[in-house]
């Protein structure tokens, strides 16, 4: 050792051969010493951190501590182990047992590639989380209802066949996966749950009346002639995935990409055209960067011939070419210090990136309706309303805006996993023209999806277990909506997931800073119009209390965060608003349990009931299948088996009933623990 710290000291630093004067330091030799000092350091704080407190482990300091500190374990036991074995390798030599001096040399081996491989460990590799503080809301929430968020969940929407695939001529776009009659009552049903009216023209009257009055244009409703806009996700569009003769779609590797469901749009354009009584003439539809697809195009334009379909460069087959505006309209408001022109591999390359030219559309629309996929991001980590006006403006492309986001080149290089700092995020959601003219906010979750560009995925997670999404999302309140699409996303794509975009570190950042100006960057001042004046709270952001409850703080009746008011199948009732009190869920006995345990509940009037049993990951573990029962109390025994047989572990799960009892449907979940 004294002779190892010897020479590090000599080769210190970069010395002239002639006069042996110091003229740098030896960075190549420092850099050894800097893997075990920073090893070091980790184990030292982790543990000073996490013996007193050990729930400090989930802390996201802590989860950067953990895996350098057991790097630093690993190279310490590696180069012990190899020293110790070499030199009984070489006393067993001396001794002549070659056959123990060979086993001696290969633990030596093994041992050095343990201590080298730990040198080169990336400590700030990629690496996820799942720190979700539960039920602890920050900002104004929104709405008619303030932070109501409205979810419709109807398997029968969609079709659980179809493959999505090229060779089988079969799209999750085509009538043959979509049930029109189902999304249009959907639609019908998140109308009326979001504003309490009894009928569709009431709420969209209500909506109307909101906006309206928010946007200081009084308590007025919809006026004739006023223009509504549609912004569209049109993700898969880009160059060589559309026939140039008729703009239909080519069935090639990226055939099927999830984004916005046509028929969820001719949905929405029965409603404005017939229950609103909004002239065809002023409904204009696409996504300023993109094409809109032959079959999108033929669908509404079959019922609707007189709207105006949008496109990025088409002044023929029924489009209308975008007319970018004379000046840039969207500032943003880190001023060029974060964001750059940049490149797919580098987003610090280039000239500042400070503004951008919209569709003139969008400036002069009255009215926005932005109908964002659901779906998971590689260098956002997840897609939704805000995400989705990365295709509002009107450059070729939207590489100048990555370097906002929280891993800008998907590759780990350039991460942005710090908390309260530059989100562009924000500057979108926050800018006039999104949020004051944005009427609502409707997340298409039809056919949700993993990442931007991939195919729409089923959900492992329940309901839908192992199904289609088959979802809609709406509210007045554009982040109390994301923020529920996020626990989604979050709860789906875990980190165990192969898709665990979601959970990078740093995902909802902007959420919070959208949500409360004191989570701001230090510098910087949100004000997309630079007109001097800052966003204010655009809505209320909050994480649920687990993913099978899927409660917030106005469920719960504890705070001012979030409502979630779902809306179950084939009832059309939402539960928090079904009158009928069905039955009583009780606590499980014996609780702790080993192995098996018995769930009590007791039932008002005969119904249809259900029984599952998830993990606190929220998968689906055992699932009792829905039975007609008769009144009173009834008994289930769980063996403490999985559906396949195997014996559960130790663990908290959660145990949700479901009971319909033909008039509405109720569902009450509890916690139960195995303890072996």
């Amino acid at each position: 050792m004294k002779k190892w710290l010897k020479r590090f000291w000599a080769n210190l630093f970069l010395r002239c051969p002639k006069t042996n004067k110091i003229r740098g330091i030896n960075f190549k030799q420092t850099s050894r010493l800097f893997f075990p000092l920073l090893g070091l350091a980790s184990l030292v704080w982790f543990l000073i951190r996490v013996i007193p407190k050990p729930s400090r482990a989930g802390y996201p300091c802590m989860r950067i501590a953990a895996p350098i500190a057991s790097g630093f374990i690993l190279y310490i036991g590696g180069l012990a182990m190899s020293v110790f074995a070499f030199k009984k390798a070489r006393d067993r030599w001396a001794r002549h047992k070659y056959i123990y001096m060979s086993l001696f040399i290969l633990l030596g081996v093994v041992s050095s590639f343990l201590f080298v491989g730990s040198q080169h460990t990336d400590a700030m590799a990629k690496y996820y989380h799942e720190d979700y503080t539960p039920n602890e809301p920050i900002g104004v929430a929104h709405g008619i209802f303030p932070g109501r968020v409205v979810w419709d969940w109807n398997p029968d929407a969609t079709n659980e066949k179809c493959s999505n695939s090229a060779s089988k001529d079969d799209g999750w776009f085509m009538p043959q996966n979509n049930n029109i009659d189902v999304v249009d009552q959907m639609l019908s049903n998140v109308l009326q749950s979001l504003t309490g009216a009894d009928d569709d023209k009431a709420a969209w009257d209500a909506v109307f009346h909101y906006n309206n009055k928010n946007r200081g244009k009084g308590d007025v409703g919809y006026v004739e002639g006023e223009v509504v806009y549609i912004k569209i996700n049109a993700t898969s569009s880009w160059g060589g995935n559309w026939n140039t003769k008729d703009l239909s779609i080519k069935k090639n590797n990226n055939y099927g990409i999830a984004e916005s469901n046509p028929y969820l749009v001719l949905a929405v354009l029965r409603q404005l055209v017939n229950v609103v009584g909004v002239d065809p003439l002023d409904i204009y539809i696409g996504d300023p960067l993109k094409h809109v697809y032959k079959h999108a195009y033929d669908l509404w334009t079959a019922e609707f011939p007189d709207i105006n379909v949008l496109d990025v460069s088409e002044n023929r087959l029924g489009r209308h070419k975008i007319v970018p505006t004379k000046e840039p309209v969207m500032m943003y408001s880190d001023r060029g210090t974060v964001m750059h022109t940049g490149s797919w591999s580098n987003p610090n390359e280039g000239e500042p990136s400070v503004s951008d030219k919209y569709c003139q559309t969008a400036v002069n629309c009255d009215y926005l309706i932005n109908i964002p996929t659901m779906k998971g991001h590689r260098r956002a980590g997840v897609t939704m309303f805000a995400k989705n006006h990365f295709g509002s403006h009107t450059r070729g492309n939207a590489v100048h805006l990555h370097g906002g986001l929280v891993d800008p080149t998907q590759d780990g290089k350039y991460t942005r996993f710090d908390r309260n700092i530059y989100r562009v995020q924000v500057d979108l959601l926050g800018h006039d023209m999104h949020y004051k003219k944005g009427l609502f906010y409707l997340m298409d979750a039809l056919y949700a999806g993993s990442e931007a560009t991939d195919p729409p995925r089923k959900f492992k997670m329940a309901p839908f277990n192992n199904d289609w999404c088959s979802s809609l999302f709406m509210s007045l309140d554009p982040i109390a909506i994301e923020s529920v699409g996020f626990d989604f996303l979050r709860t789906e794509y875990n980190k165990d997931s192969k898709y665990p975009y979601p959970t990078m570190p740093g995902v909802d950042d902007y959420l919070h800073q959208a949500a409360d100006s004191t989570e701001w960057p230090e510098g910087i001042v949100y004000d997309p119009e630079e007109d001097g004046t800052p966003i204010p709270s655009l809505g209320v952001h909050e994480h649920w209390n687990n993913s099978v409850d899927m409660q917030y703080t106005r469920n719960l009746g504890t705070g001012d965060g979030i409502e979630l008011v779902k809306i179950m199948p084939s009832t059309g009732v939402a539960v928090e608003d079904a009158s009928i009190k069905t039955f009583e869920l009780y606590q499980n006995y014996p609780n702790p349990f080993n192995p098996s345990t018995t769930i009590r509940f007791d039932l008002d009037k005969p119904s249809k009931v259900r029984m599952d049993i998830y993990n606190m990951n929220g998968r689906l573990v055992k699932s009792y299948s829905e039975q007609f029962m008769d009144r009173g109390v009834q008994n289930l025994v769980w063996d403490g088996t999985f559906a396949d047989g195997n014996l559960a572990p130790s663990g908290v799960y959660i145990y949700r009933m479901t009971a319909y009892d033909g008039i509405g449907t109720q569902s009450v979940a509890k916690q139960m623990v195995m303890l072996k």
